[in-house]
């Protein structure tokens, strides 16, 4: 909380104006906390009109914006945001105990530019890299939340594991079932209670050095389904402490699994409602540096 005890200097003057100038926030940010009830004046929500009296306290219950860390923007529209979620940040945290994460850096760049703020219709691991979606609206968010359970946005990952897959291009299909204690998804070839089946479509890419560029293509959406099930099949993802070698990875220098969703295609069409104009449209990265590091040279 900041307060702010008028004297003279600042008698009949606007509260909106001495708070955005004092402040430096744009009005629809002053509006929004005003309308929030994070600004009162002696206890008292006022109006942006009201002209202060010496002897007035002003107070702010905003948390304080901190400078906007870079965010990579890949595409942005007036409803859609999707951005470059880095490695070892979280995309979001419903507990309120972490102070950075992707959803606060997009949220801080668009409060500098004086914008509503958006919220990711999706999650990426914190270890995993790539594009992630928030919508700017309500119903946009609505439309991608729908789109994304009936599979008509389709996520592709790029994976270095170890060795090479066989047949070069496939489909791996198992039933999974989550430790939550743990925090780990078991793999298992037949249906047992509380298992999902998980189904990825996997073709290798390059190979090199004893190790795989591997590009994989969700059709359903289980947690770790990509570390956990090429694991399972011999071929563990390069970094992965949790379904590979801790000292394999250590060997080659890697603590995060090298993992990215690097591309986004929207497979909706008239259902897409007010997103309709993004179907057929793909996102994607111009350059993942796990690929540039082990196959430099390598298209993606």
């Amino acid at each position: 909380m900041e307060e702010w005890n008028i004297g003279r200097k600042e008698e009949g003057r606007r509260l909106d104006a001495f708070l955005m100038e004092r402040k430096g926030w744009s009005r629809s940010f002053f509006m929004k906390a005003l309308r929030t009830k994070k600004i009162k004046v002696n206890g008292k929500k006022m109006e942006p009109s009201y002209r202060l009296m010496e002897g007035d306290a002003v107070r702010s219950f905003v948390l304080e914006i901190k400078k906007s860390r870079p965010v990579d923007i890949l595409y942005e529209d007036e409803n859609l945001l999707a951005v470059n979620k880095p490695a070892g940040l979280l995309s979001l945290d419903v507990t309120g105990r972490t102070e950075d994460t992707m959803l606060d850096r997009v949220n801080s760049f668009l409060a500098e530019r004086g914008e509503k703020t958006a919220y990711p219709v999706h999650r990426i691991d914190f270890n995993t890299s790539g594009i992630l979606l928030l919508a700017k609206n309500g119903r946009a968010g609505e439309i991608l939340d729908r789109m994304i359970k009936e599979r008509k946005i389709r996520k592709s990952y790029l994976c270095v594991v170890k060795g090479r897959p066989s047949p070069d291009k496939g489909r791996l299909e198992n039933q999974l079932f989550k430790d939550a204690k743990k925090n780990r998804v078991y793999v298992a070839e037949h249906t047992v209670k509380g298992s999902k089946t998980a189904i990825t479509d996997y073709r290798v890419v390059a190979s090199r050095n004893g190790l795989s560029l591997v590009e994989c293509h969700l059709l359903t959406g289980r947690t770790h389904q990509i570390r956990c099930q090429m694991a399972h099949a011999g071929h563990p993802l390069l970094g992965d402490d949790k379904y590979g070698s801790k000292e394999w990875n250590r060997e080659k220098g890697e603590r995060r699994q090298l993992l990215s969703s690097y591309k986004t295609t929207f497979d909706f069409g008239e259902e897409g409602g007010l997103l309709s104009y993004l179907s057929g449209k793909t996102i994607r990265l111009s350059r993942v540096p796990f690929v540039e590091k082990y196959f430099k040279g390598v298209e993606i």
